[in-house]
């Protein structure tokens, strides 16, 4: 019997972790969770507890697998035949996407974010158009915010153009109207993505003086790498938000998030980090940047973390028109 188990113990957990996706595949469905899904949901689950069954019943094994495999193939690809959409009834802080156009060296960037907060879901709207010189791009800085612990953090990149031109970038899931975020929900085709251009005193500034539920903490780090590395990782980050002004793309929760994503982004350039465990645990980001010598190695990595928390400094600049220093002006 024991022998007999061992043997198709790897057709048991290819059934149960097929069952376990069709079953969310259905129940997430397109966007939206309805009644139908739900019902087709739990259908498919008792199909594959009577596949998991049929193991032990030889008579009935080959005809309740192959009924359970052809429901399958065909949640696959009616699941992989799901397309985004820049056309949704979006939450007003992602309703519009940013774009770039290109004069020789200069780029001038629509549609930048710069809300004006009162609480983080009470803020006026508002966005400007602004033409950068890419022979003036000095250096990549990166914002890690953390809320739940030192494993998951929210890594944002910004592009230091000088004397206070700032340029932020958080990669994210795009929200429809009364939707919330879900972890679990970003494997399965539930969002749209959408990197959000944005000034500084907006994106920063709503996590370190209006988020209090739960709170956030932010770090910022000054990466050390060449001007030129800076500008090819500029140019490919505005190549996909251009590319997705046009041809919307899915956010998924492990391939296409703001830590993945920016580390794919940064293999543009020849000296770039190899893939770490710690680009998927986000928190742990910083950290790899350091052991590789990318931030400054001058102070223990505990030590540099307390000169680079923000959150006082970002409290006593909170509206000023020259934000982007005075954060910077912390001890680093």
């Amino acid at each position: 019997m024991t022998i007999s188990i061992i043997k198709l113990l790897p057709m048991i957990v290819v059934l149960i972790v097929a069952t376990g996706w069709g079953v969310c595949a259905l129940y997430f469905g397109d966007s939206r969770i309805s009644l139908f899904r739900t019902v087709l949901a739990v259908m498919f689950a008792i199909s594959g507890l009577l596949a998991l069954i049929s193991l032990a019943i030889p008579a009935w094994r080959s005809r309740l697998l192959i009924i359970h495999s052809v429901l399958f193939i065909a949640i696959l690809v009616w699941w992989l035949n799901i397309r985004p959409s820049n056309d949704r009834q979006w939450q007003s802080d992602v309703e519009k996407l940013s774009y770039a156009t290109f004069q020789d060296h200069l780029v001038t960037v629509h549609n930048i974010r710069n809300f004006d907060y009162k609480s983080e879901f009470d803020y006026q709207p508002g966005y400007y158009t602004k033409t950068f010189d890419l022979d003036k791009l000095e250096g990549v800085d990166l914002f890690a915010v953390y809320w739940m612990g030192p494993a998951i953090a929210h890594t944002i990149i910004s592009f230091n153009f000088g004397k206070g031109n700032h340029l932020a970038v958080s990669i994210e899931a795009r929200k429809e109207k009364n939707e919330g975020y879900s972890t679990i929900k970003g494997f399965f085709r539930q969002y749209e993505l959408i990197y959000i251009v944005a000034d500084e005193r907006d994106i920063i500034r709503l996590r370190t003086n209006y988020r209090q539920n739960p709170q956030e903490e932010v770090y910022l780090y000054r990466l050390l790498a060449p001007k030129e590395n800076a500008k090819r990782l500029f140019l490919d980050y505005f190549k996909d938000i251009n590319k997705l002004y046009e041809s919307p793309a899915f956010y998924n929760t492990l391939t296409e998030n703001c830590t993945t994503t920016i580390w794919l982004h940064s293999r543009i350039n020849p000296e770039h980090l190899p893939f770490s465990w710690k680009i998927l645990i986000s928190g742990y980001v910083p950290e790899y940047l350091y052991e590789n010598g990318r931030i400054d190695q001058r102070l223990p990595f505990t030590e540099l973390q307390q000169h680079v928390h923000i959150n006082n400094a970002a409290h006593q600049a909170d509206q000023a028109a020259d934000f982007s220093e005075r954060i910077r002006k912390a001890p680093q």
